[in-house]
C-alpha cells in the first residue's frame, strides 16, 4: 500500500475469517471469483492482482498467504482453485481423527482435552515451513493483514506487509506467521519464535490464534488503511473509495447450540470443553465476527454506499460442519458443496437484533451474480489505476 494506495480512487479489501477446515467455504468462493476475473482479463489472472490489501485470520490468514506467497516466477503460488485439493490433502493430517469410538477413546480425548491441545501442530508446521522456506511478509505479491494475539503481554498482534517493509523487527517469516494465526487455544500449541535485524537486535513472540483478536479481520483492514493515510498525511479513507469483500467460514445460528439452563450449571472444564465442542472459543469467534459485521454494514449503510461492502456468510451449519477440525473425506466435501450451494443463494445481510442473514426489502440477486457483479469493478478498477 503506502504511497501507491494513499493515490488511488479506489481502494480494495479482501478480508477471510478464521474457522479452521471451514476454510474449505470461503476457497470454494475465491476459485468462483478468480475464475470471473480470469474471464474478464485473461488465464494469468490472480486475486492477488486485484487487491490492495487480503487481511486473514488462523484458517483465514493461511489461505491469505497462499495467495500472496511468490513462487520462483514471482507470480502467486496458488491458484485460488487449488487450494481446496491443499485442504483437502492436508487437513486430515492437520487433524487426524480417531478411527472408532470405543470408551478408551472417548477417555483418552478427554484427558488430552485437559492436559494439553487437542493435536500437536507438528504436521502444521512443518508442512508451512517446507512450503514457504525463508519467504517472509516482506515478500508477498500485494499487501497482507494477518493478526494473532502474544499471550506473554495480553495484546493483539498484527502481521502485515508495510510494517514488514518499515521495521524489519515485523518481518517474520510467512511460516510463523501461518502457525501462530492458527493456534487455535485448546486445538492446536502456541507458538513461539523470534525474528532478528541486521544490526543483531532481537523481538520475541508468544503467540496465539488471531481470533482471539478479530476472527473476522474486515475492520482491522479498514483501519490498518485509515492508518497509513494518516501516517502519509492525507486525510481518513472516504468509505465511498472502498471496495470490501469480507468472507465468512459458516456459523451454526439456526442450531441453538447452548442454552443458559445448561450453561448456568457449568464449571471451568465445561465452558472449555462440553460434549465434544469448546464453548468459550465458539463464543468469542462468533462474536468477534457478527460485531465487525454489524459494524461495517453500519459504515456503508450511513454513507449510501452498501453496495461496496459484500459480506457472504452461511449461518445454517449444523453438526460436524460447524466444526473446525472434524477433517473426514465425507464432511471436507460437504464444506464445499455448502460453499458451491452458497452461490446459488439470494444476497443476504446481518439483521442486528437476531445476527441472522435475511435478504432486504430490495433482493440483490444470488451471491453468484455478486461475485460476477465484484470481479468486474475489480477489472474496471485495476484497469483504471494502471
Amino acid at each position: 500500500m503506502s504511497t501507491c494506495m494513499t493515490r488511488r480512487k479506489t481502494v480494495t479489501v479482501l478480508s477471510i475469517d478464521g474457522g479452521g477446515i471451514k476454510g474449505l467455504i470461503p476457497s470454494t468462493l475465491l476459485a468462483f471469483l478468480e475464475s470471473k476475473l480470469q474471464d474478464l482479463d485473461g488465464p494469468d489472472a490472480r486475486i492477488a492482482d486485484y487487491f490492495n490489501i487480503i487481511a486473514g485470520t488462523s484458517t483465514g490468514g493461511l489461505i491469505t498467504t497462499m495467495l500472496t506467497a511468490p513462487n520462483k516466477d514471482n507470480r502467486p503460488m496458488y491458484q485460488a482453485k487449488d487450494i481446496t485439493t491443499f485442504y483437502l490433502d492436508h487437513c486430515p493430517k492437520i487433524f487426524p481423527q480417531n478411527r472408532g469410538k470405543n470408551l478408551l477413546t472417548s477417555i483418552k480425548s478427554l484427558v488430552g482435552a485437559v492436559m494439553g491441545p487437542k493435536y500437536d501442530g507438528k504436521y502444521l508446521r512443518t508442512l508451512l515451513s517446507g512450503l514457504l522456506g525463508d519467504l517472509t511478509l516482506k515478500d508477498t505479491l500485494t499487501n497482507v493483514l494477518i493478526p494473532s494475539f502474544d499471550i506473554k503481554y495480553l495484546q493483539p498482534v498484527v502481521f502485515s506487509t508495510i510494517d514488514a517493509k518499515d521495521h524489519p523487527l515485523k518481518n517474520a517469516k510467512l511460516s510463523d506467521t501461518c502457525v501462530s494465526t492458527s493456534a487455535a487455544p485448546t486445538y492446536l500449541p502456541a507458538h513461539y519464535f523470534d525474528v532478528k535485524d541486521d544490526e543483531g537486535r532481537t523481538r520475541t513472540f508468544d503467540l496465539v490464534d488471531g481470533g482471539v483478536a478479530a476472527n473476522n479481520p474486515t475492520m482491522m483492514a479498514i483501519s490498518h488503511i485509515n492508518r497509513e493515510m494518516l501516517r502519509k498525511g492525507s486525510d481518513p479513507m472516504d468509505a465511498k473509495r472502498l471496495l470490501v469483500l469480507s468472507l465468512g467460514t459458516g456459523t451454526a445460528k439456526f442450531e441453538e447450540k447452548y442454552n443458559a439452563a445448561t450453561a448456568s450449571k457449568w464449571g471451568l472444564i465445561n465452558w472449555v470443553l462440553h460434549n465434544g465442542n469448546t464453548p468459550l472459543v465458539d463464543i468469542f469467534s462468533d462474536a468477534s465476527s457478527d460485531m465487525v459485521d454489524i459494524h461495517v454494514s453500519t459504515l456503508f449503510q450511513c454513507i449510501h454506499a452498501k453496495h461496496n461492502y459484500l459480506r457472504i456468510q452461511d449461518d445454517s451449519l449444523t453438526g460436524d460442519e460447524a466444526s473446525v477440525d472434524i477433517a473426514t473425506e465425507k464432511n471436507l466435501m460437504r464444506l464445499i458443496e455448502i460453499g458451491n450451494a452458497l452461490l446459488k443463494k439470494p444476497v443476504s445481510r446481518v439483521q442486528l437484533d437476531t445476527g441472522r442473514y435475511e435478504k432486504p426489502e430490495v433482493e440483490e440477486g444470488t451471491y453468484e451474480k455478486a461475485l460476477i457483479d465484484f470481479a468486474k469493478r475489480l477489472s474496471e478498477v485495476k484497469k483504471t489505476e494502471i
